[in-house]
């Protein structure tokens, strides 16, 4: 708990009410760069936006360790407080602002995996030019690390992500995919363009891996193992989803990916779609983002701008 002998006694009604946010990106940061990238400060006035922050409270609220800075005790036990003050103002000042597309300029922060990224950015910051020609966004991939998903959902106005990934804070479906094989177009299994059981059984697969998934199933996870394909053979394993095309290709090989990025890259690799046995397995890629922003006239009119993106998507699926 906060009290009062932990802040100055600096009058209330010298204090600036920006410290407030400056004070939050330093806390969630802990570093002045990202804190004042965040709010689009210059480093100069972030460090003095904290030397102002050490004053008030007599306490360094960051200081150097050996990777980087480390919040004190007294920063803390700010942290969930400033959260609430904020949140609190926001409520109260920030979402009474009307949006306007037409005339804002604001730049949007939106993190995506990296499937989100080849399906979604491009109609995306197409029809944000269209609507909102003076607005901009920057998109830049997920970050898998689980431990960091709070911090990200903090950070960024939207993150599109797979829905099992169970962030926290507030989320909708955007768009679904269908799973396929996909094998080296003259793979000596083959037949008809199909392969049996028996050979997924007996054929080494390429897998992505997602620590943030954490314990979670996923979608194709429960379909194997319904075939009995739990003990599949793993001969590579990937980070990237984007890579497994190119792991398998000119192997005997297989991996399941989303039937938009086999298309794309099945011809240029020489792969094929391979039919399976295995039932359909459908994968949902949903926005998250942080409760704060739940009503934020902005951050609601580029859920819909997203919503009418993925609609357009939709409707190129086969």
């Amino acid at each position: 708990m906060v009290t009062q002998e932990h802040v100055s006694r600096e009058p209330l009604r010298e204090v600036d009410a920006n410290l407030l946010f400056a004070l939050h990106a330093l806390i969630e940061e802990r570093n002045l760069t990202r804190a004042g990238e965040r709010l689009l400060m210059s480093q100069p006035a972030m460090s003095g936006a904290l030397a102002r922050l050490r004053k008030h409270f007599d306490d360094e609220l960051l200081v150097r360790a050996s990777h980087g800075f480390e919040l004190t005790a007294l920063a803390q036990r700010l942290r969930p407080a400033v959260t609430d003050a904020l949140g609190a103002a926001e409520g109260l000042l920030g979402h009474e602002r009307a949006f306007s597309p037409a005339t804002s300029a604001k730049r949007f922060a939106v993190s995506m995996s990296e499937y989100a990224m080849t399906v979604l950015a491009e109609p995306l910051t197409r029809l944000l030019t269209e609507q909102a020609p003076e607005c901009s966004v920057t998109l830049d991939p997920l970050d898998m690390d689980r431990d960091q998903l709070d911090t990200q959902l903090m950070r960024r106005d939207l993150i599109v992500a797979p829905i099992y990934f169970e962030f926290p804070g507030r989320s909708q479906p955007v768009s679904t995919d269908t799973l396929v094989c996909l094998v080296d177009r003259d793979h000596p299994r083959l037949r008809d363009g199909a392969l049996a059981l028996d050979d997924l059984h007996e054929m080494q697969h390429a897998v992505a891996e997602f620590p943030a998934a954490g314990p979670v199933r996923r979608p194709l996870e429960v379909e194997l193992e319904k075939h009995g394909l739990a003990d599949r053979s793993v001969l590579v394993r990937v980070r990237s989803l984007l890579t497994l095309p190119f792991a398998v290709a000119g192997t005997d090989m297989c991996c399941f990916v989303p039937s938009r990025l086999a298309r794309r890259c099945a011809d240029l690799l020489g792969l094929t779609i391979a039919r399976t046995p295995l039932g359909a397995v459908d994968i949902t890629e949903a926005a998250h983002w942080h409760p704060r922003r739940e009503n934020d006239p902005s951050v609601v009119w580029l859920r819909r701008l997203l919503y009418d993106v993925a609609v357009t998507v939709e409707d190129e699926r086969p």
